[in-house]
């Protein structure tokens, strides 16, 4: 059969990636989840770095006794983790669990 569509590139732009191996889709709908894949994979990366990224350094604050710090951070990583959840990156509970175990080391703090 070769290519799918009767001009424009093959359907070689929408490339797997499996282990070490690449291969190409068969099929218009494989190339296109593949895209949806690939986009899906890149902002679930994003957000999840943000998210890490905001508990790191709230508990580096907390570590060092910095409450004022603390504090200042404590609305942005909530904020970033209700975000997480609301778009299906994170689970609600791993959400919920997060932010109350930040929200009791800070009141914690004296």
């Amino acid at each position: 059969m070769g290519r799918l569509t009767s001009s424009g590139p093959p359907l070689g732009s929408a490339l797997l990636f499996h282990k070490k191996n690449t291969f190409m889709a068969n099929t218009k709908s494989a190339a296109k989840r593949a895209r949806q894949t690939t986009k899906r994979a890149a902002a679930n990366k994003r957000v999840s770095t943000v998210v890490k990224t905001q508990l790191r350094d709230i508990r580096a604050a907390v570590a060092a006794g910095k409450k004022a710090e603390a504090l200042a951070l404590l609305p942005k990583v909530s904020s970033a983790l209700d975000k997480a959840a609301k778009t299906g990156r994170i689970h609600q509970n791993k959400a919920d669990r997060n932010k109350g175990s930040i929200a009791r080391q800070v009141a914690a703090l004296k």
